[in-house]
């Protein structure tokens, strides 16, 4: 079963296309392994990526390895207080796939989020 986390934009893009290997939150996960990226719609309005890095929104665009769950990376994409995520692997889709954001960990079979 896919499972998928939503990301808002510029940080979706820098993930799979940018070497972006943290991603921060609040909240911690069992889950390791495969993890696809959903981009949100919402967008921050961080300037991080090169201007020929696409940035769709509102759509799975790749998915990576999620390898662990730490609070002491020294990535620099790392934010103290915060869970970091350690990615690896990043892959693109070939086209991006339309979908609804949700909290949490969810999959498109589900109607609920996971953690």
């Amino acid at each position: 079963m896919a499972v998928i986390l939503t990301v808002r934009q510029p940080w979706a893009s820098a993930i799979i296309y940018a070497a972006k290997d943290v991603e921060n939150r609040s909240w911690t996960t069992s889950h390791r392994g495969r993890l696809y990226i959903h981009a949100g719609m919402r967008l921050d309005p961080e300037d991080v990526l090169p201007a020929d890095v696409p940035a769709e929104r509102g759509a799975i665009i790749g998915y990576v390895e999620l390898v662990d769950v730490v609070t002491g990376s020294a990535s620099k994409w790392a934010e103290p207080g915060q869970y970091h995520w350690l990615l690896a692997e990043p892959v693109a889709l070939s086209a991006p796939v339309a979908a609804r954001g949700r909290l949490g960990l969810w999959s498109p079979h589900d109607q609920t989020a996971r953690s």
